[in-house]
């Protein structure tokens, strides 16, 4: 006989989850199915684990650095068992913490692989063996996405490391390849160069971080490449031989020519590719985008009825607290609210030392938008706490209209983050740039810098 629910969850990704328990709370029959991580990636493969690998390797870079603050420490040494069982030690913490949140919600974790049959009727199969047969009045889907792997000749044949494998490596590559300027490859990048290996970055566009303005980028390049990473931009992977781990070499060519790279080890990351595909989406009747995304309204609806969809599978911003107000979406909605996605101002950073935040429109997507703009920086230099830390590298970035309307924000600096946090609140606030400007704030804080920045806009 078939298992009924009330809502049945696809997936236990952020949002999904947060569905599942909030549901389950109030009373109703929930189910989620889960394939393998409890929780989703974020604790498992991808955000909290790499930034625990990340941190482990800033503390390898301040070890190294300590005669410059005067501390004494000694050679320093990497034991890469020793970061990867770090890491371990948190997943394991976390995804007990996941379970005690079922127990609590009283919503059931099935630990299986879903396929629709039909509308609102799902098969799984359980991963402890046999099946079993799931109807439900509500579906959400919160399928994730996976790492992307090009096409690109003898790639997949070399084995190549992803996030995922990367961050469970315990030994320290000797030349490690990165394929990707984005915010995975440049954050693990930078952490691998730190334990202590080579690294080369090979990005196929004009610059890393492709999707920021290019004094942001280039900044961040300068950063990178003063870490000894070697980075070729506008450089296409022609094609790879041998296997990751052993010995691999990328062919590539850029306007200067072909050459091959040498390496140990190759890290792709190149995008992710939706979780649709295989598990009967048609047979649901729900429709997919040209990109493989689920097709979805600002409510977060499917074009079946009672199904949504929740996170990166249905093409919203690919970050984790992104999925988490898509549940605020679905769960309003659900108890009869109007909430939507339209119109939501996304923050995010970018997990290097130091960190890249931003929030709002860049200059580039101002100007082209035809928005008349003024726009201020400020080197981090000029705010005094870097003089307490040595930390002084980047600078800070305003984009304001005309009205004194705080547009976008970014920050390559210590502390990026926290002190994007506190432009986002004013935007969201709907402040004026002269109230940052004129903000009493306490000295001496990286945000502090907020008043030389917003000072410095011109005059309208």
């Amino acid at each position: 006989m078939p298992a009924s629910y009330d809502t049945l969850v696809i997936g236990s990704g952020e949002g999904g989850k947060f569905l599942a328990w909030h549901l389950a709370r109030s009373g109703q029959r929930v189910a989620v199915v889960e394939r393998r991580w409890i929780g989703g990636s974020c604790p498992n493969t991808n955000c909290l684990p790499s930034k625990n690998e990340i941190f482990s390797a800033e503390v390898a870079h301040l070890a190294r650095q300590a005669g410059a603050f005067g501390v004494a420490t000694g050679p320093v040494a990497v034991d890469m068992r020793g970061v990867v069982a770090r890491k371990r030690a948190m997943v394991r913490d976390l995804i007990e913490m996941h379970l005690e949140q079922y127990r609590a919600s009283g919503a059931a974790l099935i630990m299986g692989t879903a396929r629709f049959t039909g509308p609102k009727a799902v098969a799984v199969a359980l991963n402890e063996g046999g099946a079993l047969d799931v109807t439900a009045d509500r579906i959400v889907l919160n399928l994730g996405t996976s790492p992307a792997i090009p096409g690109t000749p003898g790639l997949r044949d070399a084995a190549p490391l992803t996030n995922i494998e990367a961050l469970e490596l315990d030994v320290l590559p000797e030349h490690l390849v990165v394929l990707g300027g984005g915010y995975v490859g440049l954050e693990l990048a930078q952490a691998y160069r730190r334990f202590g290996a080579r690294v080369t970055v090979v990005e196929r566009g004009p610059r890393i971080a492709g999707r920021e303005d290019a004094d942001v980028a280039d900044a961040l390049a300068r950063l990178l490449a003063a870490e000894g990473i070697d980075l070729l931009t506008s450089t296409e992977v022609a094609s790879v031989r041998g296997r990751s781990g052993e010995a691999v070499e990328v062919a590539v060519r850029s306007g200067a020519g072909t050459a091959v790279i040498a390496g140990s080890h190759i890290l792709v990351a190149a995008g992710r590719t939706p979780n649709t595909g295989g598990i009967g989406l048609d047979l649901a009747g729900v429709a997919l985008t040209e990109r493989g995304t689920i097709a979805v309204n600002d409510r977060l609806e499917t074009s079946a009825p009672g199904v949504w969809a929740i996170g990166e599978c249905a093409g919203s911003p690919a970050f984790t607290h992104v999925s988490a107000d898509d549940f605020r979406v679905i769960r309003d909605n659900l108890a009869g609210g109007s909430r939507s996605t339209r119109g939501r101002l996304v923050p995010y950073c970018l997990f290097t030392d130091p960190p890249l935040a931003r929030v709002g429109l860049s200059e580039t997507d101002a100007r082209a938008g035809g928005l008349d703009v003024r726009v201020a920086t400020l080197p981090m230099r000029a705010v005094l706490r870097t003089r307490t830390t040595g930390r002084s590298e980047g600078f800070m970035k305003a984009v304001v209209g005309p009205d004194d309307r705080i547009l976008g924000f970014a920050m390559i600096g210590a502390e990026a983050g926290e002190v994007m946090a506190a432009v986002h609140v004013a935007m969201l606030a709907g402040l004026p740039a002269a109230a940052l400007r004129d903000a009493v704030l306490a000295h001496p804080t990286m945000a502090e810098g907020l008043n030389g920045l917003f000072a410095a806009v011109p005059a309208a």
